[in-house]
């Protein structure tokens, strides 16, 4: 059974204007055999700000919190939230027929990849 190497999330313009900045976000495990599992497919953000404004760290940035642990509402801690959202990816993987421990999720590494629609937004003057 193939082990879960690292979290990976795509970042992706989500909208046709080039003034408002909205990225989607696609958050996978990746296996160690190179295949992914989906855990989100739901999550993105934007801002009022322009796309020249930003950069790709703060992007990457952005990206990482919006997929989780989500802010904790009134009388929930920060910590019940990350226990939730690690279980909540640990079933997904789960289903997917991976076994997991939710602690061993919350420990991977976490890269955020720009998609080149996305790194032409930020630099339209950048090669590619």
């Amino acid at each position: 059974m193939p082990n879960v190497r690292r979290l990976v999330t795509l970042a992706d313009v989500d909208g046709p204007d080039d003034a408002v900045v909205s990225v989607s976000a696609l958050h996978e495990a990746e296996l160690d055999d190179g295949s992914r599992v989906l855990l989100l497919d739901d999550r993105g953000w934007g801002s009022s700000g322009r796309w020249a404004d930003s950069s790709a760290e703060r992007v990457r940035e952005f990206t990482r919190t919006v997929v989780g642990p989500d802010e904790p509402p009134p009388g929930r801690s920060r910590a019940d939230m990350a226990a939730l959202h690690w279980d909540t990816l640990r079933r997904t993987m789960l289903r997917a027929g991976i076994v997991v421990d939710a602690a061993e999720l919350a420990r991977l590494p976490h890269d955020v990849l720009l998609s080149p629609r996305l790194l032409a937004r930020l630099d339209p003057a950048a090669p590619g």
